[in-house]
């Protein structure tokens, strides 16, 4: 399980990832098209083991920004929509 996902430069929903569960940083830096609107969403693998699930209120982004979130350990992915030259990372905090 990693405990650091890092992207640059892309501009479609990229493979999924694993991730080791605890408190992480998700940043997301981008140019977000206004027509229709683009959104970067951190999604977790549902218990179906087929559905990707919205994390949190706080992990859809529709500007850049920031957020720190508890996640479980489990397979995650960056929906990505309407956004070109993203650059994103998820990174584990230490505690």
């Amino acid at each position: 399980m990693d405990e650091a996902v890092k992207f640059s430069n892309i501009a479609a929903t990229p493979a999924a990832f694993p991730l080791r569960g605890g408190r992480y940083g998700v940043s997301v830096i981008g140019t977000f098209d206004d027509d229709p609107a683009g959104a970067v969403t951190l999604q977790m693998l549902g218990a179906d083991g087929t559905t990707y699930q919205t994390v949190a209120a706080g992990t859809t982004f529709a500007a850049s920004g920031y957020a720190v979130v508890e996640l479980p350990p489990g397979q995650f992915q960056l929906l990505v929509a309407d956004v070109t030259a993203l650059y994103a990372q998820i990174v584990r905090i230490p505690q």
